[in-house]
């Protein structure tokens, strides 16, 4: 398995994904930007390009990854935590070796990406 989704980010997903459309699927992966040079998305999408993706269950989650970001986020574990001033997945990464101050954006020693603004 590619990346791990705890009880918990698995259980708000799951409630995420009654809120969406039937066939919802869960992309995770990378995109350029941020002051470290790449940024983590993650949110819903209804397509998969058989040719450039790869989907796993997880969970009981389909989650679609493009194989070119699976070097970027193998091992990678998403989280959900909850505090009294609301709640938000967190991303733990063993591939980032820099991390911004904000927590948005990261870099690999492989993938250094172009740092821009937080």
């Amino acid at each position: 398995m590619v990346i791990t989704l705890t009880d918990n980010a698995s259980a708000r997903i799951k409630e995420m994904m009654e809120e969406e459309s039937e066939g919802a699927i869960l992309r995770f992966g990378i995109k350029g930007g941020g002051c470290s040079g790449l940024s983590y998305s993650l949110g819903f999408e209804y397509e998969v390009n058989d040719e450039l993706d790869s989907v796993q269950q997880i969970n009981g989650i389909p989650v679609v990854l493009s194989n070119q970001d699976i070097p970027i986020i193998e091992g990678t574990t998403i989280d959900f935590k909850q505090n009294m001033m609301g709640g938000g997945f967190s991303i733990d990464n063993p591939n980032a070796i820099v991390s911004c101050g904000c927590g948005s954006s990261f870099r690999t020693k492989d993938k250094v990406g172009t740092p821009g603004d937080c």
